[in-house]
């Protein structure tokens, strides 16, 4: 296979691996109009001339956070002169730079802040853009998960519905946008959830993270059962990152699912990746995940707590129980998770209708949950669910 050269599209930070991939998901956003290139250019050029500083987090917190008011201004102006869709544009992208600025602050007041910000401009933009989605609660153990309901537009009987689960440090704010719109244009609905764990559910409704996430997929099934537009013979469980752990866990589990997807598999072994990370952190070598992230969505105490958890999250037992169509797809040059786990989870996996899609650096989709061309790994999923969920 011949070397394939991307510039600095995957490494624009060369040597920052944190600061790289955070904004490759900045860019990932783009084929939805939910970022502006010109933005996330301006604001890498800040960020590359205050390279030299020590404290990259407070970098890239405050160049983000800058372009974010900046664009936050724009859509406030527009919408106090009647120009509503363009003020949803602007909302749209400001809530992206706000929750981008938000990514690298260790839990807190002043990260809380910022994801607030975050939301009055995403929600904002939804309610301008996208009158086809609803902002609902998901009962759950007595409490309730949020997220996003998408109608396809047009469709009137009862569709297929796609449950969508986020990674470890995104949303549903993100989810609704980049899985949901393509869904859509496919005829199916999509439910977006922040899950335990994760976006408003984690820091606003202070409901952690946990290994046995059917729970949380059996909410989420429970709930669109109530709703008329829903087809509940065909709906089915994705999640990406992080989430293609979520989504295997679910459809080992919880068998009304019609079909499931692993938008990149995540670490079948993740004890001996906390580990690793512990080990990295103490000896001064920096990843792609921030130090804070694994405590806080699982709410450890403390590091002990941290590997006691990890242990519980384990495919290993389970995978074999999925009997629903089931698609994992990977990147084949992922800097987060190699690709190698990917056919881990695959071989697993007891459904005798099963795919494994590894996408090249040629193709595109290469990198951690297809970022560096997520409209194609979205698409061949959704596809291959219009294929398998007949």
């Amino acid at each position: 296979m011949s070397e394939h050269k991307c510039g600095n599209w995957i490494e624009h930070f060369p040597g920052n691996a944190k600061w790289s991939n955070a904004i490759q998901i900045v860019k990932g956003m783009a084929p939805w109009g939910a970022v502006s290139l010109r933005e996330i250019d301006e604001v890498a050029a800040r960020m590359a001339s205050r390279a030299n500083e020590s404290d990259h987090e407070t970098v890239w917190k405050e160049e983000w956070a800058a372009m974010a008011r900046t664009v936050a201004a724009e859509a406030d102006k527009a919408d106090a002169e009647g120009r509503k869709i363009t003020a949803g544009d602007f909302y749209m992208r400001a809530g992206n730079y706000y929750y981008s600025a938000e990514r690298m602050i260790p839990p807190g007041e002043e990260r809380l802040g910022y994801y607030k910000e975050a939301i009055r401009c995403y929600h904002a933009a939804v309610a301008r853009l996208y009158p086809n989605v609803e902002h609902v609660d998901v009962p759950y153990q007595g409490k309730a998960m949020a997220a996003f309901f998408m109608k396809a537009p047009g469709v009137t009987a009862s569709a297929p519905t796609v449950v969508v689960v986020n990674g470890m440090d995104n949303c549903k704010e993100m989810s609704v946008i980049f899985a949901g719109l393509e869904f859509a244009k496919r005829g199916f609905h999509t439910l977006a959830v922040d899950g335990p764990g994760q976006g408003e559910t984690l820091r606003l409704r202070g409901i952690h993270g946990r290994y046995d996430y059917e729970l949380a997929g059996a909410a989420a099934f429970d709930y669109l059962a109530t709703r008329p537009e829903v087809d509940t013979k065909r709906i089915a469980i994705m999640g990406y990152s992080f989430g293609g752990y979520y989504a295997a866990r679910i459809a080992s589990f919880e068998k009304r699912y019609a079909a499931g997807v692993s938008l990149s598999a995540a670490y079948w072994d993740m004890y001996n990746w906390q580990l690793q990370a512990q080990k990295n952190r103490k000896a001064g070598k920096p990843g792609h995940a921030n130090p804070f992230q694994w405590r806080w969505v699982m709410g450890a105490k403390d590091e002990n707590d941290e590997l006691e958890i990890a242990k519980k999250f384990s495919l290993a037992a389970v995978a074999g129980n999925i009997e629903c169509p089931y698609l994992v797809t990977h990147g084949q040059t992922d800097k987060v998770i190699k690709a190698e786990e990917a056919p881990k989870l695959f071989e697993a996996i007891g459904s005798k209708n099963k795919q494994l899609k590894i996408f090249t650096a040629e193709e595109g989709g290469a990198e951690h949950a297809h970022v560096d061309d997520r409209q194609k790994g979205v698409a061949f999923a959704a596809d291959w669910l219009v294929a398998n969920m007949k």
